[in-house]
């Protein structure tokens, strides 16, 4: 992050970073981020930032269970058929197979689509606001921009201490 760029409101207490975020999304003032050690589903909801994870895991699972049956089917029916007591080649038991497949392509794929899309690899130099973030601190933080006068960023700092911010800061 650029020097002086951000307002940081650091919290101890995930209520009061809720409650900050309330006040600070009723006031009209913009939130670039909030960072946490665990995840805030109701601060999302607040944000009103939404994920389209879910239906990448489904699509992903529908399209690993397709491709399993797909093989299965190739395999066991018109590849190497075997009859057993007379029973049919196209049987039940793929579902065991399928179900397995189906969880594991759908958690492999999501897996692969979150780092692809957060860039995240082995040796990458994190970028956090505040290290304690990663402890048992809550940070929100706030871009400053150009049209950012002095008495905003006073009522900014005054909603953020007034929420219950134990340090607000500018990095």
């Amino acid at each position: 992050m650029k020097a002086n760029n951000h307002i940081l409101g650091v919290f101890d207490d995930p209520d009061a970073a809720t409650t900050a975020v309330e006040q600070l999304v009723k006031n009209k003032i913009a939130i670039k981020d909030v960072f946490s050690p665990f995840p805030l589903e109701h601060v999302w909801k607040k944000l009103k930032m939404k994920t389209r994870i879910p239906y990448l895991t489904f699509t992903y699972g529908a399209l690993g269970t397709a491709s399993v049956y797909g093989f299965l089917y190739w395999s066991s029916v018109i590849n190497y058929p075997l009859i057993f007591g007379g029973k049919p080649t196209n049987s039940l038991s793929f579902v065991v197979v399928m179900f397995v497949l189906t969880i594991l392509s759908g958690v492999i794929f999501t897996l692969l689509t979150y780092l692809v899309r957060e860039k995240l690899w082995p040796g990458k130099q994190v970028n956090l606001p505040d290290p304690r973030t990663m402890d048992d601190k809550f940070v929100i933080v706030i871009e400053k921009n150009k049209n950012m006068d002095e008495a905003l960023t006073k009522k900014i700092d005054d909603l953020l201490k007034n929420s219950g911010a134990v340090e607000v800061n500018e990095s």
